[in-house]
């Protein structure tokens, strides 16, 4: 991790410890944070209106929608999303973007497949999280060592992932044996496995970010990295740790996906990249950094889910599933761009 130290992380006359992270942490944008505040509370209650609106348009005119199997069915489908979304939101409110998610996932998804059939399902789970680990870490190097901009690496990487796991199965599916617990057992009220894991996922990230030094520090990378530098934060440090934690989500959606469908395939996850970042930004997250909640991302996320489930039960073209995620990641994003402008006027009439 000394490589991570290195460079401009440090300013040689200013100096900060852990214990004052948070203080100097939360100073770096004192004046915009009742802006960023109200904007967010506002974000989160337009997206429970508008969950709210879904629900009751789908409850007269989708028929089997209101039931407590089909809500189920609802979290299930967007469980691993949210899963690789959680550390998603935290990236993104540093300023970093992981698209490589979704290849990421069928990569993992084939290792666990490739190695549990000559060496066991144990070691087979154990070189899945190894390979989502890997990714992160693959990442995180690239991004904050060689400092390549993280769109176009995780760009790249999703495409060498991708090929990868063409490699791997010689592009055939690859059964996956004896691993269907994780993905359909129902220990506790019948709830999937896959949403209890969501859950506890969801928990943990809302925990760090809003309770956590490390968390404070990630807002105040993305909102002015150059003052969180001064301060004394490593923001190098920081976000390869994030990568890392979201290749280590990636690699469990990777393994709840395989156990769902029994088998492992070279185009499974294809896409998944534009339901995580729909999901993140259409929950408020800020495309430029320093704004977000993972409360927000779990919003957007029932959102989209909703929508996708409610066009199924009605019958309605899969084909128009896409279309609608596109229109909500364009709606997303041209109100993030109409905040950022309404932040920065409010900023300068108060200052």
């Amino acid at each position: 991790m000394d490589a991570l130290d290195s460079g401009t992380d440090q300013d040689p006359e200013v100096t900060g410890t852990p214990a004052t992270l948070g203080n100097t942490a939360a100073a770096v944008i004192p004046s915009t944070r009742p802006v960023r505040r109200a904007f967010v509370i506002s974000t989160v209650m337009a997206l429970v209106v508008l969950l709210a609106a879904e629900f009751l348009y789908f409850t007269f005119e989708a028929p089997f929608f209101f039931t407590w199997d089909n809500l189920l069915n609802i979290l299930t489908a967007a469980s691993i999303i949210g899963i690789i979304a959680a550390p998603g939101t935290m990236l993104l409110i540093a300023g970093q973007f992981d698209l490589s998610v979704g290849s990421g996932a069928a990569f993992c998804g084939m290792v666990l497949a490739v190695v549990a059939q000559d060496h066991g399902l144990f070691i087979g789970v154990l070189a899945a999280v190894a390979a989502g680990a890997g990714l992160g870490i693959l990442n995180g190097f690239l991004v904050t060592v060689i400092e390549i901009n993280a769109l176009i690496t995780t760009l790249g990487t999703l495409a060498v992932f991708r090929g990868l796991t063409e490699v791997l199965s010689s592009g055939q599916v690859v059964a996956v044996n004896n691993f269907s617990s994780i993905g359909t057992a129902r220990p506790f009220l019948n709830i999937p496995v896959p949403v209890i894991i969501l859950a506890v996922i969801v928990a943990i990230f809302w925990f760090v970010l809003r309770y956590t030094t490390f968390g404070r520090a990630m807002y105040a990378i993305g909102a002015n990295p150059l003052a969180a530098r001064l301060v004394g934060i490593r923001s190098k440090r920081l976000i390869f740790i994030g990568f890392v934690l979201s290749g280590l989500c990636v690699s469990l959606g990777g393994l709840i996906n395989s156990s769902q469908l029994g088998s492992a395939s070279p185009n499974t996850a294809l896409g998944m990249e534009l339901s995580v970042v729909t999901a993140i930004v259409l929950g408020g997250t800020s495309l430029t950094g320093g704004r977000g909640t993972i409360l927000g991302t779990v919003i957007g996320l029932l959102v989209i889910s909703v929508l996708n489930n409610g066009m199924v039960l009605m019958n309605i073209d899969p084909f128009y599933q896409d279309i609608a995620r596109g229109c909500l990641l364009i709606l997303a994003v041209a109100f993030d761009r109409l905040s950022s402008r309404f932040g920065a006027l409010s900023g300068r009439q108060t200052a």
